[in-house]
């Protein structure tokens, strides 16, 4: 299995199938996303799933994802002069987001070597500096001060264990920031809400036009019994 993909010109599919545009709900970023977003799906499902590759998240501006961009751009203060981690990043959207906002270093880290490489392009597109992290980094603290998350409540096992993870993070100060369109297994009693935006997406995956996304904090551990 490990041959065919080091064999894999990651770059070169990522270029050949994408187009760089501006993000529909933060402009100021342009990524590299399929325009056709079903015909994208099939082909990376043919041509990859046989060597074990998952689908192309980060061919997508998905919403969670573009709220929280929206957010950071309208108000850099949050991220300027700190150290942000974009948690399971895809296309790199938030942290790019960051960068602009002058973060004092932007870690933006996936699990997926192609989200990996789509990072790179994407940050290298705008003109900023992200370090790029193929990486799991689940149960891990290396201090950052801020941890930017765009949907990543869609599935449960994955979930809880994002968010289990996020709140021992929050506990020590960290300031947690969930970008999410509603998905399935978003603990909102645990969050609490910094603003909302009607997201432009891609009906062939979300089954609407626009996904009414809303940016959250999560509450210090304390705080979210308390409350």
């Amino acid at each position: 299995m490990s041959a065919p993909v080091a064999l894999l010109d990651r770059r070169g599919f990522i270029l050949e199938h994408t187009t760089l545009l501006p993000v529909p709900h933060a402009p100021e970023i342009s990524l590299h996303v399929a325009q056709e977003a079903t015909e994208l799906w099939q082909k990376t499902e043919d041509e990859l799933a046989t060597i074990g590759l998952p689908p192309p998240f980060w061919a997508f501006a998905w919403a969670g994802g573009q709220a929280l961009a929206r957010y950071l751009l309208d108000d850099a203060a949050i991220v300027r002069g700190r150290r942000v981690l974009d948690f399971a990043s895809g296309s790199g959207l938030v942290g790019i987001a960051a960068a602009k906002g002058e973060a004092a270093s932007v870690e933006a880290c996936d699990i997926d070597a192609f989200a990996a490489e789509a990072i790179a392009l994407n940050a290298a597109a705008n003109g900023v500096a992200v370090t790029v992290r193929l990486d799991d980094l689940v149960s891990r603290d290396e201090g950052w001060d801020v941890v930017c998350a765009g949907d990543v409540c869609y599935e449960r096992t994955m979930a809880e264990s994002v968010i289990a993870w996020l709140s021992e993070l929050s506990s020590r100060g960290t300031q947690v920031l969930i970008g999410d369109p509603g998905r399935s297994y978003l603990p909102k009693d645990r969050l609490e809400p910094l603003a909302s935006y009607a997201v432009p997406v891609t009906r062939s995956l979300e089954d609407a036009e626009i996904k009414h996304s809303t940016v959250w904090r999560l509450k210090h551990r304390a705080s979210a019994q308390a409350g």
